[in-house]
């Protein structure tokens, strides 16, 4: 199930991140009287926790740097509540995919694909899954483009959720999983997106680390042995996010895989 995990993965992914690459839940939460994008980020992202603490927010994401989740953790929860963020979430990202996906969102093709997608996010057991877990005790959305969304989303922190056991078995870091994929890419890490803030000490001890591990060579790029270990973490994520999918009979995976992939088309196309 391998390569059906990563085509899945390639097929859901832009739907799920609608809220990181869309305008429409931004106001949404912008609305709740929020007046920061990171503010919005981790009200919207956590409240599926209730109200837990910045050390378990900051254990469950995983990738942040020291510090960065108490600045936001438990701060959102003097401006909104976890139930009022879920809504806004859900009704910004509803906006967002109403918007792009024009005419299909009534179409009995799209009704069909978001309850084949809806029956495989809800199918995996939540065990050792806090992330997926958590958003999977909230009850799917009556709406087609809500259920559609709310699938997505638990896919995807179905696949967090085991690709930081990926990235714990192969002994990398919150911060050196952003080294990784930003060297994978042929990027300096200095560039990258997640980590080009840090302090210039902070990201050079990371990298000096990884660099002591054998990961990345004189050279600054990765090292045979961090292309290896970058292979095995993108590998045992796909294993670990297959099962969802055998819930499903094969006919109604391809239905599922043809369904999404105009969808996904339009996402990716779209302007934000």
């Amino acid at each position: 199930m391998r390569s059906t995990a990563r085509r899945m993965f390639e097929l859901v992914e832009p739907i799920g991140a609608v809220p990181y690459s869309t305008h429409e839940p931004n106001e949404a939460m912008f609305a709740l009287g929020f007046t920061n994008y990171w503010d919005t980020y981790f009200a919207g992202r956590a409240a599926p926790l209730g109200l837990a603490t910045a050390e378990v927010v900051d254990a469950l994401f995983y990738n942040f740097a020291p510090g960065e989740v108490a600045r936001h953790i438990p701060k959102v929860w003097r401006t909104t509540t976890p139930e009022a963020a879920i809504a806004a979430r859900r009704l910004g990202c509803g906006n967002a995919l109403r918007r792009i996906l024009g005419e299909r969102v009534d179409s009995p093709a799209l009704a069909r694909t978001a309850d084949l997608l809806l029956k495989a996010a809800s199918g995996a057991p939540p065990d050792g899954r806090p992330m997926y877990a958590a958003l999977r005790a909230l009850p799917a959305p009556d709406d087609v483009v809500g259920r559609l969304f709310h699938a997505a989303s638990l896919l995807r922190e179905h696949r967090g959720d085991g690709h930081i056991v990926a990235l714990r078995t192969e002994g990398v870091g919150g911060l050196e999983a952003h080294v990784l994929l930003a060297l994978d890419m042929g990027m300096p890490a200095e560039r990258f997106g997640r980590i080009h803030h840090l302090p210039a000490a902070q990201l050079a001890e990371v990298i000096g680390g990884m660099r002591r591990r054998g990961l990345i060579g004189d050279d600054g790029w990765l090292s045979d042995a961090g292309r290896a270990v970058k292979q095995r973490v993108e590998a045992l994520t796909d294993d670990l996010a297959a099962q969802p999918y055998e819930c499903l009979q094969p006919s109604e995976l391809d239905e599922l895989m043809v369904g999404l992939e105009p969808l996904a088309a339009l996402v990716l196309a779209a302007p934000d």
